[in-house]
């Protein structure tokens, strides 16, 4: 297996271990990440993983097909959990795409159906407006709030 295969397996074991310590040391300081609802640099990264462990308590997760070269790799992977603002739960599809740097992770991009998750996670308004910009925008905004929250009140981020 190649070393960034490692590297992305090693992620993923740690994930289903809820251990994001681990999931942080996989990323390079300069990483950036980007999914349907975070658009994130260096720290925010960890902080992110280090969130959503720490709030997933019925957290469940399966990957499988990962690939990696020299420079790029993939996964595919599904999270199951529920969602803290509605109580539904939520099994979530993605895929993942890496570009690798210095032995690490230096860009993760995850693709997933957002009108299929907003349907899950928020029932009937998801369903009537999750092809909605609109709906997008606020569920970033208030991930982007509940992640700066959660930054600004552990001082393992503080600088």
């Amino acid at each position: 297996m190649h070393p960034n295969a490692e590297l992305v397996t090693r992620f993923y074991d740690a994930f289903k271990d809820k251990d994001y310590r681990t999931m942080q040391a996989c990323y390079h300081d300069e990483a950036e990440f980007q999914d349907e609802v975070f658009t994130l640099k260096g720290k925010e990264i960890g902080a992110m993983w280090h969130m959503l462990c720490e709030r997933g308590a019925d957290l469940s997760l399966h990957y499988h097909h990962v690939e990696a070269d020299e420079q790029r790799g993939s996964a595919r992977w599904r999270a199951g959990y529920t969602f803290s603002t509605t109580g539904r739960y939520v099994l979530n599809k993605l895929r993942a795409e890496f570009e690798f740097k210095d032995g690490k992770i230096y860009r993760h991009r995850d693709r997933f159906d957002f009108w299929r998750w907003s349907r899950h996670a928020l029932g009937v308004p998801g369903w009537a407006l999750g092809w909605s910009q609109m709906l997008r925008d606020k569920v970033q905004a208030t991930a982007d709030r509940n992640l700066r929250r959660f930054i600004e009140g552990n001082p393992e981020y503080k600088e």
